[in-house]
């Protein structure tokens, strides 16, 4: 497995080189992880595309100062402080879609171990109202793990965001946007490693251990713009 860290030099040839991963595994089928700190953004779905309010969603990221990104899959806004932590794991998939619940099972339950490594005890599920509501979230004291998953003929992309601090700055730039879009949303929902009384700090690593498992890491490389 290679083990990617970094990220590039701004939101759009970030979100470029996790793509070239995905491209990369999809040629020779080794498997790839990515754990890092995106940029400051809202990552809008293809969902909230679709809504008239849109452009006002838009426009309450930019004037608080969050650059905006639109993700080629489903779901809604998701909101990153710069400190927020990402993570894509890409695996190689002969069948052209595989156990999709089987993999939602298996990285939810690394990250799940992960948190309790950082002294998180996470459950499965999430509050009413939540940031991007969907079936595979992680909670403590609010939503603090989102996991998505986007699987095409020959490569499977799990895929998620962890609240390190942030909650209340998340919540603050979400109100507006989900306000726009139509959605409801209660910033009370927003949770984080640290308001639930874990060790921020070690949240990276951990998630590093755990996802990668007990796959042979072949190379560590930094994200860099080329």
């Amino acid at each position: 497995m290679r083990l990617l860290r970094g990220r590039a030099s701004d939101h759009e040839r970030d979100y470029d080189r996790t793509r070239e991963m995905v491209a990369r595994v999809a040629d020779d089928d080794e498997p790839a992880l990515r754990v890092w700190r995106p940029h400051r953004q809202v990552a809008f779905g293809r969902r909230d595309r679709r809504v008239e309010g849109y452009d006002r969603a838009r426009e309450a990221a930019t004037e608080r100062g969050y650059a905006v990104l639109e993700r080629e899959v489903g779901g809604r806004a998701v909101a990153y402080t710069g400190r927020t932590v990402a993570f894509a794991l890409a695996e190689p998939t002969a069948d052209g879609r595989g156990d999709i619940g089987a993999r939602y099972d298996r990285v939810s339950g690394a990250v799940q171990r992960a948190l309790e490594a950082v002294g998180v005890d996470a459950s499965e599920g999430e509050p009413a109202d939540s940031f991007c509501p969907g079936a595979h979230s992680l909670q403590a004291t609010g939503k603090l793990v989102g996991i998505a998953q986007r699987v095409r003929q020959d490569v499977a992309l799990s895929a998620g965001v962890v609240i390190l601090r942030d909650h209340d700055a998340i919540a603050a730039v979400l109100a507006p946007v989900y306000e726009a879009l139509g959605v409801p949303f209660d910033p009370g929902s927003v949770g984080s490693v640290a308001r639930a009384g874990g060790d921020a700090a070690g949240v990276v690593d951990a998630l590093v251990t755990e996802l990668v498992g007990s796959r042979p890491v072949t190379a560590r490389d930094s994200i860099r713009d080329t």
